[in-house]
């Protein structure tokens, strides 16, 4: 399978394991949702998990992964505030997990390109096919 046809059914994966985990693990996701947000942290937590598991079926089928990638993209940028709650929540841990809550940061850049870059590429397979 070329690279190009791999890359979208890798983040839908990633989608649908973290969809996932947000129904059978719920509390760690709980804990990182900002106080700020009206109603219960589960029911965000619940939300999210809906969310991510419809953009993963979105992002898995060619008709729809241009417009599922741009809202993946859209929620990567979304979830930045609960990373960063995570962040300053944990900075009292033992140093790994403080770490490793500090560098979920920046990998959120590199999520949103990613994003990004399958919407890009069902754009250009919608348009390679249109021309055939």
């Amino acid at each position: 399978m070329p690279r190009s046809e791999r890359s979208p059914l890798l983040l839908a994966g990633l989608l649908a394991g973290m969809g996932a985990a947000h129904f059978a693990v719920p509390r760690p996701f709980d804990a990182i949702v900002p106080r700020t947000l009206p109603g219960s942290p589960r029911t965000w937590t619940h939300a999210s998990g809906v969310a991510e598991l419809v953009l993963a079926a979105g992002v898995a089928l060619p008709r729809t992964r241009k417009t599922a990638a741009l809202a993946t993209a859209a929620l990567f940028v979304g979830v930045f505030p609960a990373n960063v709650k995570m962040a300053w929540d944990w900075r009292h841990r033992p140093a790994p997990l403080k770490a490793a809550a500090v560098a979920r940061l920046p990998f959120q850049v590199p999520l949103v390109m990613w994003a990004r870059s399958v919407a890009e590429g069902a754009r250009t397979a919608t348009t390679a096919e249109g021309r055939s």
